[in-house]
C-alpha cells in the first residue's frame, strides 16, 4: 500500500512479489499452492517460511536480506519473461515474413517491450 506521502510499505511490496513468484510456479489444476511455494523457494533460494509468512501472516517488519532476495528474484523473473516474449515476437515476425502486415498482438508486444527498455525489432 502507498500512504499519503507516496511511501510504499516494503512488507506489502515483498508480499506482492512473493505471490507473483508463487503464481509463476503454479502448474494449474491438481497442483497446490503449497507445492508451488516449495518450488519457488527452491528455484529462487528464498526460505519457504518467508514465502508462507508473506502469504498467510504478513509480518509487521522483515529482514532486509529477505526483502532484497525477493526483489532480485522478482526482477529476474520479469526479465526472463520479457526475453521470452522478445524471442517469441522475433520468431513470429520471421515466420510471417517481411511483407505481411503485423497483427495487433505483435504491435502490442512491441509496445510492451519498448516500454520496458527493449527496442522493437524491425522487420528484416
Amino acid at each position: 500500500m502507498t500512504d499519503a506521502a507516496g511511501f510504499t510499505d516494503p512488507v506489502d511490496e515483498a508480499a506482492n512479489w512473493a505471490n507473483e513468484l508463487v503464481k509463476r510456479q503454479h502448474r494449474g489444476p491438481g497442483d497446490t499452492v503449497e507445492a508451488a511455494m516449495h518450488r519457488a523457494s527452491t528455484k529462487y533460494r528464498i526460505e519457504h517460511q518467508t514465502l508462507w509468512r508473506l502469504r498467510y501472516r504478513k509480518p509487521k517488519d522483515m529482514m532486509l536480506k529477505a526483502y532484497l532476495r525477493l526483489k532480485a528474484a522478482y526482477q529476474a523473473e520479469i526479465e526472463r519473461q520479457e526475453a521470452k516474449l522478445a524471442h517469441e515476437l522475433e520468431v513470429t515476425k520471421h515466420l510471417r515474413g517481411p511483407n505481411a502486415t503485423p497483427s495487433p498482438a505483435e504491435a502490442e508486444a512491441d509496445a510492451l517491450l519498448a516500454a520496458h527498455g527493449y527496442a522493437p525489432q524491425e522487420d528484416a
